[in-house]
């Protein structure tokens, strides 16, 4: 303590050294120290450097006073309570002086004080102190201070005051609004936009009856209407409110919005745009309460879109297309008559844009209107494509962009054919608008502006995404565009960039006769940018290039006549030229890769001599760590050709380094590869030899296991095509690699593509007819463990099998009841393989004769207990109501009306297993009598809601078309399903704990699965605002429904922004409540594996949160950011879930089918 209070000493000696380097040096070595946390300070020694800091404000050199004034913020932290009250004492009265230097710094010191001060959320007493000690001399200084500069800095002050510690100045709130209205007429604009600020900030903290007064003046004072300058600055204010405080305007628009609506009709083109502009901010944060004026909003817009009295478009509008040779005159007389109608003083272009920015908002939040907005605004938003202002088209094509993206992720439902059956779909409507949308972006394309090819290109790429093939009958309008922007050397390298990526999406989604006629140019322009010095540009040429090969000669479908042979040398040197490259970026060197491999695949058979070559840099790059992944892709490409490429020279070694890959930690590479080998021993039976195949089944039972499902499924897949394609190889090894299948089928994890997998492998196996693995062998292997292991168990075996009640308990207690499913299945697989074991085969209209029987004797199961078996009844039920759904979907309803609940949940499941994703004779049936099965939402039974739940989920996922009608009904019974019942909740004694017991649960996480998938399916048929109370209720909720409402906030976040961005307060607060819950100390394992995941979960629906706009300017997510970024944990977290952003959405995605 004494070694620094000297130290210090020292320093403030120093200050006062008449030399400035002294002063200077002195106090930056001040601030190092202060800066240390270490540091501690006496009493005396804080009295001395707070005395000498605030003397050095008053400095003679500029560079001193600076420092010292960086110097108050770690000195706040640092100093006692009273001490910082002198410093802002100090700091307030400097404001005031005559000197213009020191009011400055003295200002800039406050803010500094005020940055530093605790936040409103730590409940700091220094804080509340400070601020209202510095309330009282702002608010004095703002209403009578005659100096505007003394106002203009107290104003900003005021405002950074509010906008960090706002809640803590609630005695002063009134105050302060008195003070501030009065600066909203001030002769000054500076003023009055600072005021303005400030009133923002204020309106988000204030109280509700404060909030009123203020929007009662501003709408008197409209009214009043005393001059436009005044009117433009209410106006302002407004918006601004609107956008800070956007929940709170929506009970006063109905006054608002008529008001406004009046003065957009001035001749005044700044109120105008000003007026726009809160139209805007009302459609962003008011998107419920404003409803009803959006009509009138988009008819003003869409006025307003089109004013533009200085210029005439009707030249244009009389040009012939073919006019583009003319290009230069055109330029110049276009030039000529822009610079005759331009002038300084015309405004009327920032009309235009806030209209462009307001349609925006109203085509991104309004996605009930999809079909009205295509009918209406995309036309008018097509003939603006013209715009002569850069920066109003470029926000005219963001508008389009929105209205694009608005219609994606409606395309599941709008693909149904049964979907719309009435009206137009908005695909439709965009489909027969596709011919002239290209008409008016055929010439923007070959602007000078880069911004404006830059805005073309986004457009049109997001178009083709939205309507694949759309553009089939335009690519000759496009291609001179595209070749344009590749080759014109005032093309930007982000310019260059979108060119090549709206090529490459034009590639896929269109079929490649349509480029035939274009390859000639098309080749030369995407070879020169492979060449290109910058990466990124050869990086996304090669991805062109890899799709321009597969145009060039398609392998898929009809034979093509296209030549090839003029454009596979250049195509071959450009990539191969990548290829050899060891010192170029990683992306490059992958694209490369996967570009020769699509090469090879498609034209191997014109390489010659050059083909041997390529595959020996092949084998270099599998043996590279960086690069083996993506040479593995493309050795599976190669092998799959149908062109069956000579790969004998690099067979035997690229199969020993497959073979050491599967040994490897790395998940992503041993799917690949064995994704490769399946290729390879399909493609080259001939080529491989015993040795080889060895070496890989050698590697293959360690994969096959519970602990991944995924990578056992394509080991199994792997065994399936060596059994049926190499037989001979299995029977060195068949033990090995059969104990660990038999183990997957006992596992009660075994289920879906993994399960289908494995039947197929028992079902090959048996075909090959080896000795020891024959249909009785394999038969006793599977069922082994569910018969008792007597004596005479093979016998037992082969006539009738001893019932499961009289097996050992012993090995009954080894199987999970799944397990009994999965060996049923493999039997019964084997059983179809071999049908000379069983007495007929038959087809499933063959059963039509027995319908009655087999129906009788399902209804008299439909009642047991246990529910697997009524499950298995009910998907019997289902199927077998597809062979005759006329007669026997009535029969199925008749038993609704049951007395037994067990029967009732086994009719409305058998419903679930009548729905496909694939269009059925018994849709039209369905779609009928869908409603009575699904009123079992009111059933007295819990079980019987909860299936007839997961029955409409089921519908919602694969045909929403049956359901989309009925949810005016179903959901009101939906939501009511989400909310926790305390009578469902029950306590049980085990030993001497008590155990809480939530019967509510099950039927709790079906009704938010199915609220998961209306937001894909049925989004535009959802009151998004009721469907987010139901959300805010799931975040407090169990962990499972925790975790499936932390998806659905990641999911809303894309789909509707705003709605979210409204509700947002409330949302942070439970967000915030499970990141900062802590577990016992003594809790399980299990316990703090599921914390951390909720944790994770919470985290990436929090990111999600923040790719909202302005959503971080929302107080409690704010203060939430700041505690997340001084919690190491929680940051660790944040951190690494921004870092896998890209990757993250694809984990996100869920099926509940």
């Amino acid at each position: 303590m004494t070694s620094v209070s000297y130290h210090i000493s020292n320093l403030l000696e120093k200050m006062t050294s008449s030399d400035k380097d002294f002063r200077f040096m002195a106090t930056n070595d001040l601030m190092s120290e202060l800066q240390k946390d270490s540091i501690k300070l006496d009493d005396d020694s804080e009295r001395k450097v707070v005395k000498m800091l605030l003397k050095l404000l008053e400095d003679k050199n500029g560079e001193v006073q600076n420092l010292a004034v960086k110097c108050l913020g770690p000195l706040v932290s640092k100093v006692k309570d009273y001490q910082v009250e002198t410093i802002v004492d100090t700091l307030c009265s400097n404001m005031l002086s005559d000197k213009e230097q020191l009011r400055d710094i003295s200002s800039i010191g406050l803010k500094t004080v005020i940055g530093e001060l605790p936040p409103a959320s730590s409940g700091s007493a220094l804080a509340a102190t400070v601020c209202k000690k510095i309330t009282g001399r702002l608010t004095s200084a703002i209403s009578k201070q005659e100096d505007v500069s003394v106002q203009l800095e107290a104003l900003d002050i005021m405002g950074d005051m509010l906008s960090r510690l706002g809640s803590l100045l609630v005695s002063f709130h009134q105050s302060i609004l008195t003070c501030l209205l009065p600066q909203l007429t001030s002769p000054r604009l500076a003023v009055r936009k600072r005021a303005i600020i400030a009133l923002g900030h204020l309106v988000m903290v204030c109280s509700h009856s404060l909030f009123a007064e203020l929007m009662e003046h501003l709408l008197t004072e409209l009214a009043r209407n005393e001059t436009t300058s005044t009117t433009r600055t209410y106006i302002q204010c407004i918006a601004a409110i609107s956008r800070q405080a956007g929940h709170r305007v929506g009970e006063h628009l109905e006054k608002i919005t008529p008001l406004i609506v009046k003065f957009c009709k001035v001749e005044d083109d700044e109120l105008r745009e000003y007026c726009i502009q809160a139209f805007e901010s009302f459609v962003r944060r008011c998107p419920k309460e404003v409803s009803p004026h959006v009509p009138v909003i988009i008819e003003l817009c869409l006025k307003y879109l089109t004013y533009d009295p200085n210029y005439n478009y009707d030249e244009d509008d009389d040009e012939d297309e073919s006019a583009m040779e003319a290009e230069g005159l055109d330029d110049d007389d276009e030039q000529a008559s822009e610079d005759e109608y331009s002038d300084d003083d015309d405004m009327s272009w920032k009309v235009r844009r806030a209209a462009a920015k307001c349609l925006d908002a109203v085509l991104g939040t309004r996605h009930e209107m999809l079909p009205e907005f295509y009918r209406t605004v995309s036309p008018a938003l097509t003939i603006r494509f013209k715009e002569r202002e850069e920066n109003v088209k470029a926000d005219i094509f963001h508008a389009y962009l929105s209205l694009l993206k608005q219609t994606r992720p409606a395309q599941s439902w709008l693909h149904d054919p049964d979907a719309m059956e009435q009206g137009e779909t908005p695909l439709s409507l965009l489909q027969s608008q596709v011919p002239s949308i290209v008409k008016a972006l055929h010439k923007q394309l070959k602007e000078k502006s880069v911004k404006t090819r830059q805005g073309s290109f986004n457009l049109l790429t997001e178009l083709v995404n939205v309507l694949p093939g759309a553009l089939a009958d335009h690519v000759p309008a496009l291609v001179p565009g595209i070749v344009f922007s590749l080759g014109d050397k005032s093309s930007s390298s982000n310019m260059k960039i979108d060119t090549l990526s709206f090529l490459h999406v034009l590639l896929c989604h269109h079929p490649p006769e349509v480029f035939h006629p274009h390859v000639r140019v098309l080749v030369p322009a995407v070879v020169t940018c492979v060449g290109d010095p910058f990466y990124k540009i050869t990086s996304e040429a090669l991805l062109v290039e890899q799709q321009l090969v597969r145009v060039i000669r398609p392998l898929e479908g009809p034979p093509s006549t296209f030549d090839a042979k003029p454009f596979v040398h250049d195509l071959f040197t450009s990539t191969q030229k990548r290829l050899k490259a060891a010192d170029i970026d990683q992306e490059v060197k992958e694209r490369a890769i996967a570009c020769m491999g699509q090469i090879i695949c498609n034209l191997g058979d014109q390489l010659g001599p050059e083909l041997a070559t390529t595959l020996q840099i092949f084998l270099e790059r599998l043996k590279n760590e960086i690069t083996r992944l993506t040479t593995v892709k493309a050795l599976t490409l190669v092998a799959s050709s149908p062109l069956n490429i000579d790969l004998r020279p690099a067979l035997a070694e690229s199969i020993s380094i497959l073979a050491s890959f599967l040994r490897k930690n790395q998940r992503a590479l041993k799917l690949a590869t064995l994704g490769a080998l399946e290729a390879l021993v399909r493609g080259y039976r001939d080529a491989l030899t015993p040795t080889m195949i060895e070496t890989v089944l050698q590697e293959l039972p360690p994969l096959i296991s519970e602990s991944d499902m995924h990578v056992s499924q394509l080991a199994v897949g792997f065994l399936t095509t060596l059994a049926r394609v190499y037989p001979s190889s299995l029977g060195k090894v068949s033990n090995a690699a059969l104990a660990p299948v038999i183990a997957l089928v006992r596992s009660p994890l075994l289920q879906g593509g993994a399960l289908t997998a494995v039947l197929a492998f028992f079902q090959a196996l048996v075909a090959t007819h080896m000795p020891g693995l024959g249909y009785m062998e394999l038969l006793r292997l599977l069922t082994g463990p569910v018969y008792s292991h007597t004596s005479t168990g093979a016998a037992q075996l082969s006539t009738s099998p001893v019932s499961p009640t009289s097996a050992s308990s012993s090995s009954l207690l080894t199987l999970h009841k799944q397990a009994f499913h999965s060996i049923a299945k493999c039997v019964a697989a084997l059983t179809v393989a071999c049908p000379q074991e069983v007495i007929s085969s038959a087809q499933v209209t063959a059963l039509k004769p027995y319908v009655e029987d087999i129906w009788a004797l399902l209804f008299k199961h439909c009642e047991c207990a246990e529910e697997g078996t009524r499950n298995v009844v009910a998907e019997c039920l289902g199927k077998l109501a597809l062979i005759d759904p006329v007669s026997l979907l009535p029969r199925l309803k008749g038993y609704l009306s049951s007395g037994s609940p067990h029967a009732r949940s086994t009719v409305v499941t058998a419903v679930k297993f009548t729905i496909s994703d694939q269009p059925q004779a018994v849709d039209s049936l369905l779609k009928s009598c869908i409603g009575d099965f699904l009123e079992t939402l009111e059933d007295p039974d819990l079980n019987v809601r909860r299936v007839s739940l997961v029955t409409f989920n089921s519908a919602a996922h694969n045909k929403p078309s049956l359901i989309r009608d009925l949810l005016n009904l179903v959901l009101p019974h939906l939501y009511n399903e989400t909310k926790v019942r305390k009578e469902l909740i029950r306590e049980v004694e085990m030993g001497p704990f008590k155990h809480t017991v939530d019967d509510g649960l099950d039927i709790r996480k079906a009704a938010f699965e199915c609220m998961y998938t209306l937001l894909d399916t049925c989004l535009d048929r959802l009151d998004i605002f009721e469907f987010l109370n139901h959300v805010e209720d799931g975040l407090k909720d169990h962990y499972d429904i925790k975790m499936l409402t932390f998806l659905m906030l990641v999911r809303l976040s894309t789909l509707c922004p705003s709605a979210v961005l409204q509700r947002l307060d409330r949302l942070v607060e439970p967000l915030r409540a499970t990141c900062t819950t802590k577990v016992k100390a003594n809790s399980v394992k299990q316990e703090f594996e599921k914390q951390d995941e909720l944790k994770r979960s919470a985290m990436r629906a929090v990111a999600a949160l923040l790719t909202i706009p302005e959503a971080e300017k929302s107080p409690p997510m704010s203060d939430f950011q700041t505690q997340i970024s001084s919690n190491p944990e929680l940051s660790a977290i944040f951190e690494s879930i921004q870092k896998d952003a890209a990757t993250s959405t694809s984990q996100d995605t869920m099926d509940t089918s």
